[in-house]
């Protein structure tokens, strides 16, 4: 498996050795060993979740606060998204920044996007259905949701059209008024 730190090292886009012949492939989708190695982390997935979105569904951005941070190790097993993670820790030197990756079935790539930063994908194919491993339980009591369309932020998303958003995501708040980490 390889591993790249991306623009904000923390935030790892791994790459599966993917073996395959007419008969159809295998590849490992996680390894402990691989992980630690490219993160220096030691961490325990208690969650896995699995969604399915149409085309423009856009979810994010999410996170969940201390002391039931998550992070996320992500996929996507049919489908197209553009995945974004955004550093939301104020003492970061890359804080409100972002970066994000192109995630499908194709290509089986998966993101691990840490805790202290907020999480959002947006479906480009006309569904995605997308996995992902988490290191806290869901809280409702701790979530939160910044802005997909942060003009602080600026993500790009890689989407011309407008998204289509949950009732929750539509009621996020800027970054500079979201509550973060230290």
């Amino acid at each position: 498996m390889q591993a790249q730190p991306l623009a904000i090292p923390e935030v790892v886009l791994f790459t599966p050795k993917v073996f395959g012949d007419e008969r159809g492939f295998f590849f490992e989708s996680f390894s402990e060993r691989a992980f630690q190695e490219a993160t220096g982390l030691s961490v325990a997935f208690v969650q896995d979740n699995h969604s399915k979105s149409s085309y423009g569904v856009l979810r994010g951005l999410h996170y969940q606060l201390a002391p039931k941070a998550q992070g996320k190790l992500v996929r996507v097993v049919q489908g197209a998204v553009f995945d974004v993670a955004v550093d939301i820790r104020r003492s970061s030197p890359t804080f409100g920044q972002w970066v994000g990756a192109l995630l499908s079935a194709d290509n089986k790539q998966q993101l691990w996007v840490p805790p202290g930063f907020a999480h959002g994908f947006v479906t480009l194919s006309d569904t995605a259905e997308f996995l992902y491993k988490t290191t806290d339980f869901y809280s409702p009591e701790h979530e939160r949701c910044i802005l997909w369309d942060d003009p602080q932020i600026g993500v790009d998303w890689h989407f011309a059209d407008q998204p289509t958003l949950s009732a929750k995501d539509r009621l996020g708040i800027p970054l500079c008024n979201a509550e973060v980490f230290a």
